[in-house]
């Protein structure tokens, strides 16, 4: 059920997204977009830790804000393999990835671990 919960809370980051920003557009029925959702999720659970780890130096280097950067690739990867999420430029993308940062971490204050 918690899995659920989080993908619900991952397709609404991706819609909010997609409403405020400008270069992020999200078309498709209400399953399409649970499978976008649902393959940015498994892009941020398998790919991120990795790409974290690697760039650790320059993560500490930049105190952090280069998971900006990150997080705007992989939503662009995520574009890039669906055909319901198209994301225009990276500008684009670091603000959606900011936009699905802040609506999913105020979402997930009301889910229980």
């Amino acid at each position: 059920m918690n899995l659920i919960i989080k993908l619900l809370i991952n397709a609404a980051a991706l819609w909010v997204a997609a409403a405020l920003v400008s270069g992020i557009d999200l078309e498709g029925t209400f399953w399409e977009i649970m499978l976008v959702a649902l393959i940015f999720g498994l892009i941020n659970t398998f790919i991120k830790p990795v790409l974290k780890l690697l760039s650790l130096p320059v993560m500490i280097v930049t105190l952090g804000l280069f998971a900006i950067v990150i997080n705007a690739g992989l939503l662009a990867l995520t574009a890039w393999i669906t055909d319901y999420l198209s994301v225009q430029d990276f500008w684009a993308a670091a603000l959606g990835a900011i936009v699905i940062s802040i609506v999913s971490a105020v979402l997930g204050v009301f889910v229980r671990d």
